[in-house]
């Protein structure tokens, strides 16, 4: 039987790294070729991969699929034994599919604010008023995290780690740079056990690679 070849496109610090880590979390072999985002996202080629020019697009074989959601549901279906999907007939499916798509509820609120914090590079391209709202609404969405964890688990389901923890703790991890965790308890202790997972120390940017981010935490502008 032929080598299924397996290929990520990755842009370090990007929505990517959710399949990155899952990719790793479910001991899957692959090779990751690293993107950058002023250049070879916008090229012809790679938008054969995906249209709209972003990351992720996963080659699985003669499959490619775009979208962190999409290539979730794709491996954990593809490939059950890891255990980390949650199918029909599934005590936990509906809640599984709830928290995998909530990734990019949180996600939206995170773009627009590294949008604003991190792309717009002068001041008088950003809007206060967009900053302050997206702030809001992402302590808005933290705080239905803080209330899933609040019946003791170490994980968002019950029966523990999954594949969702990649797409939400990426957003979660992500947020902290706008939004103080200390009023999140069980979310700052979540994304810490998030962190020491192998899987997601394969994540983390080399160094000398292009970084997205240049802070730890980007406050308000104080006008």
């Amino acid at each position: 039987m032929a080598e299924i070849k397996r290929r990520l496109h990755h842009a370090w610090e990007s929505r990517s790294t959710r399949t990155l880590s899952l990719l790793y979390e479910m001991e899957l072999p692959f090779e990751l070729v690293v993107h950058s985002f002023r250049r070879s996202l916008y090229n012809e080629d790679y938008r054969k991969l995906s249209p709209a020019g972003r990351v992720p697009a996963l080659e699985d074989g003669d499959v490619t699929v775009f979208e962190t959601g999409a290539i979730t549901e794709y491996l954990v279906e593809t490939y059950p034994e890891s255990g980390l999907g949650r199918f029909k007939g599934d005590p936990e499916r509906v809640e599984w599919l709830q928290y995998l798509h909530f990734a990019e509820t949180i996600g939206q609120h995170l773009a627009t604010l590294t949008q604003h914090h991190v792309v717009l590079r002068e001041a008088h391209m950003r809007s206060l008023a967009v900053m302050k709202y997206e702030t809001m609404r992402l302590a808005r969405v933290l705080g239905v995290l803080e209330d899933g964890l609040k019946d003791g688990r170490d994980y968002l389901l019950a029966s523990g780690f999954s594949a969702v923890d990649t797409n939400i703790g990426y957003s979660a991890i992500g947020a902290a740079r706008y939004v103080r965790l200390d009023a999140f308890p069980l979310v700052l202790a979540y994304t810490d056990r998030l962190k020491v997972r192998p899987a997601f120390q394969k994540t983390l940017t080399p160094e000398g690679s292009e970084k997205l981010y240049h802070q730890d935490f980007y406050a308000l502008p104080d006008v």
